[in-house]
């Protein structure tokens, strides 16, 4: 059995009703929209974040949900998606986990108005029910992740980035989301109690690791996840590299800030940056770094009873570490 199937084995009768609620809370009486919407859902990943959700209200709720556990994931199915579809508008990406993007079928205009109208359902699936809580918690991690992404355009620029803005851009930018369904798990089931904030800085943590375990892929041999030195090209500044950069001689410094700078398409001193950061112990610092933020989120989970959705959480957790994409 696939760990992603093992996770899943405790909350498959939930994932599976949330897909039916999901989809209802999609529908229109625009027949495109519907054909765009249907065109979603059925290309959807691993559907890590629902999982999230379901886990964490089963933990902490002696394996039990309730109907706003379903609209908080619904919800926050809805506003990510609606995040993605800009966000390859924004990219002029042509594709989405292997699938032609929205954008890519049906041109800039209707992808921007579709994500607009996915926003809008998730707001009013919230409003209509007085989820106000729930709304809240996602409200404050879409504000988040825009910071995030903006703190990032804004660093790459200059290229002085240090660990601490690093680690201030993956909280905003990817953490908060992960952090966002843990809470809402908990929230959804046990409103206003400590485990809403102990689950948020569960999720938190994960999504620091997750985010480095990516910075990882960019420097790896396997073709996997994405292609070698992407993040290089892109003058994404990463662990590995600001690590090195700031335990680097002026000298080195100098000849790594021109590379990523004015040779980033380069291949040869693209494969130089990735084989320097690598002798000089890049990556090695940040698996270490990974692995303190994994060993902080398994923590947390040792206050709660075991159960098959705390070890289905313990798996998740180490399957972020693990995986080979």
């Amino acid at each position: 059995m696939k760990i992603t199937e093992q996770i899943k084995q405790p909350i498959a009768y939930e994932m599976e009703l949330f897909e039916q609620k999901f989809l209802l809370s999609m529908s229109s009486k625009v027949a495109l929209l519907n054909r765009i919407t249907h065109y979603i859902v059925n290309r959807k990943g691993k559907q890590m974040r629902p999982m999230f959700v379901f886990l964490v209200a089963k933990m902490i709720n002696n394996g039990q949900v309730s109907e706003r556990t379903y609209r908080g994931a619904s919800v926050i199915e809805l506003i990510h998606t609606a995040t993605l579809v800009h966000d390859d508008v924004v990219d002029d990406s042509n594709r989405r986990r292997g699938f032609f993007s929205i954008n890519a079928l049906w041109k800039n205009k209707i992808a921007v108005l579709i994500g607009d109208y996915l926003l809008s359902k998730g707001l009013l699936l919230s409003i209509d029910n007085n989820d106000f809580d729930l709304l809240k918690i996602i409200s404050v991690a879409v504000r988040e992740m825009s910071e995030g992404e903006l703190l990032q355009i804004e660093k790459a620029r200059q290229l002085d980035i240090t660990e601490a803005v690093y680690y201030d851009i993956i909280r905003q930018k990817t953490a908060t989301l992960i952090a966002a369904c843990c809470s809402l798990g908990a929230a959804s089931v046990k409103p206003n109690s400590d485990d809403v904030e102990t689950m948020r800085k569960f999720g938190e943590l994960i999504g620091m690791a997750f985010q480095i375990k990516d910075d990882l892929f960019d420097y790896g041999e396997e073709a996997i996840g994405k292609p070698t030195g992407i993040d290089i090209k892109e003058q994404k500044m990463t662990l590995p590299l600001i690590h090195v950069l700031n335990n680097s001689t002026k000298k080195e410094r100098e000849w790594l800030i021109n590379s990523i700078k004015n040779h980033n398409k380069n291949k040869k001193r693209v494969k130089e940056v990735i084989a320097f950061v690598k002798e000089n112990n890049g990556l090695q610092y940040a698996v270490n770094k990974m692995k303190s933020f994994q060993k902080e989120a398994l923590q947390l989970l040792d206050n709660y009873p075991e159960s098959q959705y705390k070890s289905a959480l313990e798996l998740m957790v180490n399957y972020v570490i693990d995986r080979k994409k």
